[in-house]
């Protein structure tokens, strides 16, 4: 069974080259694949391969960014590795919102346990906003939650402009971190009654029993598992190679879902390069579910 860990730390990096160089030297060694995001506002990070690997990797993460722990970190279980390979990439943000994070101290962000969570979305007058992007919202979403329709992260701000600032805001992303760039923003610009879902979606579904979950649907996560259960297994979703969408089961039984190639929603949009570029990516994919060989290097 193979580990995927997700995590992030919010700090201020130096030496961002010398940085990267290293990890990947690193990482690669142990064959762990995945996507690490540096910038010099912290670190965003998921990675996957064996248990053993993984709680190595996170001991050289926290010493060479000379941290005690992450801000978040979660963990869930795969029956393959979920990436192709390792991609260690330098941005300006850890998630570009076009707002460099502010590290002011006085901003007492508010967390809530994923226990804490399911009594606030009973609150009467409370606001839940989902941080994500549409098509992640109508893979799955907590009930009562706002979608912001913005397809792009940056635009989310522009959205939040719109919010009332009397307004009890409760946030909810992923694994936290477009949350805690979002919260940042609001607080900036004199928020107060922000609250966020600590270790977001993920660190929900490995705290709350199916049965007292106020989740509906499933979540998207960004690697070749598609989506994940409320219990944190792998989801039913598939992906189109197309249009780079998600996919449900009752979509896959259509006559316009090619394998590998296109989905209801693009399959009369595709070009014959894209045709060969898909197919080429797909096969790529299924070989590293079947074949590939993992080894668990000491």
């Amino acid at each position: 069974m193979i580990t995927v860990l997700s995590f992030y730390k919010l700090k201020k990096i130096k030496k961002l080259k010398s940085l990267k160089n290293i990890l990947f030297e690193k990482v690669n060694y142990l064959s762990i694949k995945g996507l690490i995001i540096l910038s010099p506002e912290g670190i965003n990070g998921t990675l996957a391969g064996s248990i053993n690997n993984i709680n190595t990797i996170k001991k050289i993460l926290v010493k060479n960014l000379n941290i005690s722990k992450f801000d978040i970190q979660n963990k869930t279980k795969s029956k393959f590795i979920p990436f192709l390979k390792l991609k260690i990439k330098i941005k300006n943000e850890v998630v570009p919102i076009d707002e460099q994070y502010n590290f002011n101290k006085n901003f007492k962000k508010k967390y809530l346990t994923p226990l804490q969570w399911n009594k606030f979305l009973e609150l009467k007058n409370s606001k839940i906003i989902d941080a994500r992007k549409p098509f992640e919202y109508e893979v799955g979403t907590f009930k009562k939650a706002i979608n912001p329709n913005t397809n792009n992260f940056r635009d989310f701000k522009n959205y939040l402009s719109t919010v009332n600032k009397d307004e009890k805001l409760g946030m909810f992303c992923t694994g936290g971190i477009r949350c805690e760039k979002a919260s940042n923003y609001l607080y900036k610009n004199g928020f107060k009654n922000i609250y966020m879902l600590k270790g977001g979606i993920i660190n929900y579904f490995n705290k709350i029993k199916p049965k007292k979950s106020k989740w509906k649907g499933e979540c998207f996560v960004f690697d070749n598992r598609v989506t994940i259960k409320k219990d944190a297994s792998p989801g039913t979703y598939g992906i189109c190679n197309g249009c780079r969408m998600p996919i449900s089961a009752k979509e896959m039984k259509s006559s316009k879902y090619k394998i590998g190639l296109s989905c209801p929603k693009c399959y009369d949009k595709l070009s014959d390069d894209q045709i060969k570029r898909f197919t080429m990516r797909h096969n790529q994919i299924v070989n590293s579910k079947i074949k590939f060989k993992f080894r668990d290097k000491r």
